[in-house]
């Protein structure tokens, strides 16, 4: 008993100096020093990694803002995840240490909110309030992962107290009197202050990570001025293909529109115009005849921005150049008319699924039709900037997309019931098809105005239209072999179109 006593006698309280010592002593012992690599070596970046990203709606989009996943590098860049882009580092944005903020996002949204910020008017006021949205953001999470780190602390030092606990009853068990309560009390104050440092090294190691984090990101953030400055570029212009060419006033590229398919073939072919269909009374042949001197068709059915117009084509057997490269071998040239953008979003999928379906308006085609046009918005600006850098200026002309019906079409009409086995288009599909093309059209009218290009909206009758003026449909319809694509008639309405924004030609 008398021993037990002894053991157990508690010991007077020290004074500050006391506990200072006793506090100093306890960073030096070997289990403390352990403890604290393991909160700094694993705690904050376990922390940083299980950190859940704040969720955040600004200017019409969804982003996610938080930290990207540490690793074993002393510095490294920000990082954008975004849907169809996957990892995009910033290598502006470099920061030192393990706290490397990291944006979620896409496919961008295009709607009143996302507007605001191309509007001049409130572009000031929509910028102040998205980056008062994500600094708010990411202070949110900051917060949160300090209490993750308070925790991850704690908890070291709590495994690492049991760790001495258990050691010291290995070493004592054979003593009869000592008992956990024993050790408990002789542990508990070491125990204490090993809680102290663990919370306290953390956080002031964390406060370093998030001052090194803001300092790397405003440094970075000061030399920007453009997305191009922030994100880095990685865009190849087409190189030139062929040799030069003379003798052309103007060149017309695109798809089948432009190509006109299912009409006469050319006389006498040449290049790729029996590759990709082209007919005598395509675009630019009608736009030969309304203008001062030859126009050159370069325009291949299913063309998209990146597969036809800035990247080669494949056409059955024959890989067709991409057509800026051969644009850019055009010399002298007065004028280029650009017709794209229905291969690039879809088009022709989105009408076979809205005359095969009930209804076409689900958020799975929803979703599809907003990645790509996200997708064509990428493309249609690195074809602007093309064409922009063509070495002769010639003027561009951008022309929009036409829709295939009116928006108060019978539904009896043979071309919106279509086939018997079909469901046909109802007024609300017909609808929807309308808004999705306005939404293209708004796509290539912007890019074009940014440039200073020409914009031609084409003038046609469209298919169901009440009365026509007796010259026959401007466009095929189902019972042809390439519905929805222009006739002869229709070609010539849309050379006119297009004669009248090219204008005059300067000699």
């Amino acid at each position: 008993m008398v021993v037990t006593t002894a053991r157990t006698r508690t010991r007077p309280p020290a004074g500050r100096g006391g506990r200072f010592r006793a506090l100093v002593r306890e960073a030096r012992s070997w289990p403390t020093i352990l403890m604290i690599g393991l909160c700094l070596l694993a705690g904050i970046p376990l922390t940083i990694a299980l950190t859940p990203d704040q969720e955040l709606r600004i200017l019409g989009q969804h982003i996610s803002v938080g930290a990207r996943t540490p690793d074993l590098s002393l510095e490294g860049p920000a990082r954008l995840v975004q849907i169809g882009n996957t990892e995009l580092d910033i290598p502006r944005l470099q920061v030192v240490g393990p706290l490397r903020p990291q944006l979620e996002m896409g496919p961008v949204q295009r709607n009143d909110d996302a507007a605001r910020v191309l509007n001049p008017d409130t572009t000031a006021e929509a910028t102040a309030q998205a980056v008062d949205q994500l600094r708010t953001g990411f202070v949110n999470w900051y917060l949160l992962a300090t209490l993750g780190v308070v925790g991850t602390a704690l908890a070291a030092a709590a495994l690492v107290g049991c760790a001495r606990v258990l050691g010291i009853l290995r070493r004592e068990k054979a003593s009869e009197h000592v008992t956990v309560a024993d050790v408990w009390h002789r542990c508990s104050g070491t125990i204490g202050r090993m809680s102290l440092l663990a919370v306290t090294v953390s956080l002031v190691a964390w406060g370093v990570c998030g001052a090194l984090a803001y300092t790397g990101t405003m440094r970075g953030l000061a030399q920007v001025s453009s997305l191009s400055d922030l994100v880095g570029s990685a865009r190849v212009t087409p190189a030139p293909v062929g040799p030069p060419v003379f003798g052309y006033a103007g060149a017309v590229i695109g798809d089948s529109r432009a190509a006109r398919v299912g009409g006469p073939p050319v006389a006498g072919p040449e290049g790729d115009d029996v590759a990709c269909e082209r007919s005598a009374d395509s675009l630019a042949a009608e736009l030969g005849t309304m203008i001062p001197g030859r126009v050159r068709n370069l325009a291949c059915p299913s063309a998209t921005v990146a597969q036809g117009l800035r990247g080669p084509q494949q056409r059955g057997n024959v890989q067709v150049p991409a057509q800026v490269a051969l644009l850019k071998q055009m010399q002298d040239l007065k004028f280029v008319v650009v017709a794209v953008g229905p291969n690039d979003v879809g088009w022709s999928d989105l009408i076979k699924y809205c005359y095969g379906v009930e209804t076409c308006d689900d958020n799975l085609t929803r979703g599809e039709f907003d990645y790509r046009m996200a997708a064509f918005d990428r493309d249609y600006a690195a074809l602007l900037e093309d064409l922009a850098a063509l070495p002769s200026k010639p003027r561009v002309v951008v022309m929009t997309s036409y829709d295939a019906f009116p928006r108060d079409t019978d539904p009896a009409c043979p071309d919106a019931r279509g086939p018997s086995y079909a469901v046909g288009l109802t007024q609300d599909k017909i609808d929807l098809l309308t808004d999705r093309n306005d939404q293209l059209n708004a796509v290539l009218r912007a890019g074009a105005e940014k440039y200073g290009f020409a914009v031609a909206d084409p003038g046609l009758t469209l298919l169901c239209s009440p009365g026509t003026d007796g010259l026959g449909p401007d466009l095929q319809g189902l019972t042809d072999p390439f519905a929805f694509h222009p006739t002869a008639v229709g070609s010539l309405r849309l050379a006119a179109t297009v004669a009248r924004v090219v204008g005059p030609l300067d000699d």
